[in-house]
């Protein structure tokens, strides 16, 4: 299913028609995808895998993008393919007006050092290195002198919360606070794009959720655009702006976690969603109604689109039947109906 909800012009990063196949045949049916004339029948039969299947995505300035699937959905293999580290078999890759596709090996280096971060699930600390000279690396490698790059690596690491660690190895680190380590050197370079691949998936169950919180917070101050690959739903729900669900290398519904948990395309996404607690999940700016002309004395409290309903729904009290909902601007956004988060909880 293609991403209809993100105007090109707003978005940072655009795929169109990407697809990426492995093994014999793969280059034959690569150029019949990019033509325009590879036929179903031909995957059917053939003896190339399609990892990745005519997904197009448009990726918002800003915004948090989570893609989610099981194992083998192909959702590791796209993103490799967003930054070419694996080259694409057909399609258009655009990052910031750019067709990534028509970049020469030599600007593509230099726009992942310079213009990309990422984290990967394996940490790929040096150990010979301090959690300083760690975080320093790739301003090391693009030449950066060394007061500048240690005073910048420096900062990095209080924005992570490790202060006074910075002379540690990382043998001397716990699990999370090596993560923590990988996304300072990402944030290093002041990447305008940030990938991360499963990057909590190693951890124990507690530094996970530390570490998404950890997450959140650097993107309330960061503000970047970032991709964000996981296998775990409630991950995906809990961090995500929009969320794109792959199958079998296809895209098969991209929405906002509400749209995603209200709204499932398809089996497959029902399956996710299933014992998702939606109260926890759907904001209060899907149950909106219009304000018109509510007075004060007809709401019993005020409360801000992006809660959710679980967090809305004790400001209702004993018997307060709306809540007046702003949105980020302050500015009145409508109201917020006991009933209508009474059926919506009813429903599961």
């Amino acid at each position: 299913m293609p991403d209809t909800d993100a105007p090109e012009a707003a978005a940072k990063l655009v795929c169109r028609s990407v697809w990426k196949f492995f093994g014999p045949d793969a280059d034959r049916l690569g150029r019949a995808a990019d033509e325009g004339t590879l036929r179903p029948d031909e995957l059917d039969g053939a003896t190339a895998v399609a990892a990745v299947r005519d997904v197009s995505l448009s990726i918002r300035e800003g915004e948090c993008f989570v893609i989610m699937g099981l194992s083998g959905s192909g959702k590791s293999t796209l993103v490799r393919c967003m930054s070419r580290l694996v080259e694409p078999s057909a399609g258009e890759i655009v990052f910031d007006g750019e067709n990534l596709l028509s970049a020469s090996e030599k600007r593509m280096i230099e726009i992942r050092r310079r213009h990309m971060g990422m984290v990967f699930q394996n940490f790929a600390l040096l150990p010979h290195l301090t959690v300083l000279g760690n975080v320093a690396f790739p301003l090391e490698v693009q030449g950066v002198g060394r007061s500048k790059r240690e005073a910048r690596a420096m900062e990095m690491i209080a924005l992570v919360g490790l202060s006074g660690r910075e002379h540690f190895f990382p043998r001397e680190l716990s699990g999370g606070q090596q993560q923590r380590v990988g996304i300072a050197r990402s944030l290093a370079v002041e990447p305008d794009l940030w990938f991360l691949d499963e990057p909590f998936s190693a951890l124990d169950p507690l530094i996970r959720r530390e570490m998404q919180d950890e997450f959140m917070r650097l993107q309330s101050v960061l503000k970047k655009t970032i991709v964000f690959i996981t296998h775990d739903f409630d991950e995906a729900i809990r961090l995500g702006d929009r969320i794109a669900v792959m199958k079998d290398g296809a895209v098969v519904q991209v929405g906002t976690p509400d749209e995603i948990v209200l709204a499932p395309a398809t089996g497959y996404v029902s399956e996710f969603t299933r014992n998702v607690t939606r109260a926890k999940v759907v904001k209060v700016s899907a149950l909106l109604s219009p304000a018109g002309d509510v007075s004060p004395a007809d709401v019993a409290g005020e409360v801000s689109d992006r809660a959710t309903i679980a967090e809305a729904a004790p400001l209702f009290g004993e018997s307060g039947v709306r809540l007046l909902v702003r949105g980020r601007d302050g500015a009145i956004a409508g109201v917020l109906e006991r009933d209508r988060v009474a059926a919506m909880m009813m429903r599961g």
